[in-house]
């Protein structure tokens, strides 16, 4: 029999590190003036959001491994998550990311990484939270439409 889980065959970190570098490159082939990224105040939010996204992509893939949940996205959990951070968003992991990717942009950063965040969310929403969702749904059923009512997808 066919075990049960979200379908979502590419690993999210490596969503966010494909489009990372593929803004990288397309600096390399259209430029865009870059020298906002070499302000002290944006190396100061870079430092922010590095912190910011490391705390909470840690502490959410902590209450996975507290619970015997698995990170792995081609495999069924085996439990809900919906203490600790969770309380606050459905997807503290892929939030942090963001704030990491942000960090990262802040020090090594060009205007595309900015230009394709908004694309990067949307995959990340479209390929992989909204597989997980429906996949949560059938494993978890009332219990997972009643987090899901109370805490938000995001923040």
């Amino acid at each position: 029999m066919k075990k049960d889980h979200p379908g979502v065959y590419i690993p999210p970190p490596i969503i966010y590190l494909v489009i990372f570098f593929i803004a990288y490159f397309l600096e390399k082939i259209i430029p865009i003036n870059n020298a906002f990224f070499n302000h002290d105040g944006v190396k100061t939010a870079g430092i922010i959001f590095f912190i910011a996204g490391a705390y909470l992509s840690m502490q959410g893939a902590w209450k996975f491994i507290q619970t015997g949940n698995t990170l792995i996205t081609v495999k069924p959990a085996s439990s809900l998550q919906q203490t600790g951070v969770y309380k606050f968003s459905r997807n503290p992991m892929y939030f942090g990311l963001i704030f990491l990717y942000l960090g990262f942009t802040c020090f090594f950063g060009n205007w595309w990484h900015i230009i394709l965040l908004p694309v990067l969310i949307l995959i990340i929403q479209e390929y992989v939270i909204k597989k997980e969702e429906k996949y949560l749904e059938r494993k978890f059923n009332q219990t997972y439409l009643d987090y899901k009512n109370k805490v938000r997808r995001w923040i």
